[in-house]
């Protein structure tokens, strides 16, 4: 007569030790963190910076660095959203003449006809939007790729922008609209300057630096953010899971018009005059900014932080061969160096993070 073996009560089974691999294991926590997008390019800004102090002395006073700060916003802010709509998935080469568009609406509405600039202002953000909704639109009714739909409104924009200016003003540029209505109010808001221990602080270093923080906790700690990765990683499983794939990239197009409208309205109020040719090229600068930030050209990873060193970077570069006395005519292809210097050594972090 055979027993069954009865569990022992005592006390819990003794546990097998548990094995682990390269899989299982956790990781150290500085390989966590070279394994995020930002910190790769947040060591090659500090090297840049140290690099430029050394080289540039004057540098180092306040208001030097108040200037590289400043151009390293103008790239920053429009860099944001470019960033977003690349983990999204997707390009936008008209970024850059969108900004001049932008700036050309309100500053030639408002003076042809006499109306309060704020007016002008207004009908420039429903057309930047517009601008990239059509883009927006276009992406996901035709499903042709992002990279050509954009080139052509880049060219369409670039020939209206010449055109229009040149029929309605007679000039490739805009008139002054310093003295018009509104004027000193919206210049209060986009082109101002805070003065910070004598030092005079352009205001869109703020605005560069509030935008980066909205814009982490959107991609970090909404529903919207989630549906940013998702549609850039694999649009067709995020549609199968109920994401809105359409709107989310629409809304994405969109979010670069409204970064195109609020640097357009920074041009026209710090300068009081639009060049229509201006901008070709800046779309480059905005795209190279998010690659260097560690956003995939491949979309569904990256961060708003990265961009905005990837921005700091292009700033101090910029300002810092003048400031060191170089010839700025290697400014092209210094940022091209460090552009490709960024990517292998983002590449080399991320493989050495994730290595078992």
């Amino acid at each position: 007569m055979t027993q069954q073996a009865e569990p022992a009560v005592g006390g819990p089974p003794a546990s097998a030790p548990k094995e682990t691999d390269g899989r299982t294991a956790r990781r150290p926590l500085a390989l966590r963190l070279l394994a995020r997008p930002e910190v790769g390019v947040f060591l090659g800004a500090v090297a840049v910076l140290i690099f430029f102090l050394i080289a540039a002395p004057s540098l180092r006073q306040g208001s030097s660095m108040a200037t590289v700060l400043y151009q390293s916003s103008t790239i920053g802010i429009m860099a944001l959203p470019v960033a977003l709509l690349m983990i999204g998935g997707e390009f936008d080469l008209s970024s850059g003449v969108a900004v001049i568009t932008s700036a050309l609406t309100a500053s030639m509405l408002s003076y042809q006809l006499t109306v309060n600039v704020w007016t002008g202002v207004i009908v420039a953000l429903v057309a930047s939007l517009a601008i990239g909704a059509f883009n927006g639109w276009m992406v996901v009714k035709t499903g042709l790729p992002s990279f050509l739909v954009t080139l052509g409104t880049f060219l369409i924009l670039q020939g209206v922008n010449l055109a229009v200016t040149k029929w309605v003003t007679g000039n490739v540029a805009t008139d002054d609209i310093s003295n018009m209505d509104g004027f000193d109010q919206a210049k209060k808001i986009f082109a101002s300057s805070v003065d910070i221990g004598g030092v005079e602080v352009k205001i869109t270093i703020f605005y560069w630096l509030a935008f980066a923080a909205l814009a982490t906790w959107v991609l970090l700690r909404t529903k919207y953010g989630n549906w940013i990765f998702a549609v850039g990683g694999n649009k067709d499983s995020a549609r199968a899971v109920g994401v809105p794939v359409n709107f989310t990239k629409i809304t994405l197009f969109m979010l670069v018009g409204f970064g195109a409208w609020f640097m357009g309205m920074h041009n026209l109020f710090s300068f009081n005059t639009v060049q229509s040719g201006e901008g070709v090229g800046q779309e480059l600068i905005y795209i190279a900014a998010a690659v260097i930030g560690g956003c995939l050209l491949t979309g569904g990873s990256g961060s708003a932080i990265g961009p905005v060193f990837g921005a700091f970077m292009f700033g101090m570069v910029n300002q810092g061969i003048v400031f060191a006395g170089w010839n700025p005519d290697w400014f092209k292809a210094f940022l091209g160096v460090m552009l490709l210097g960024a990517v292998l050594i983002n590449l080399w972090v991320q493989r050495t993070a994730t290595r078992r």
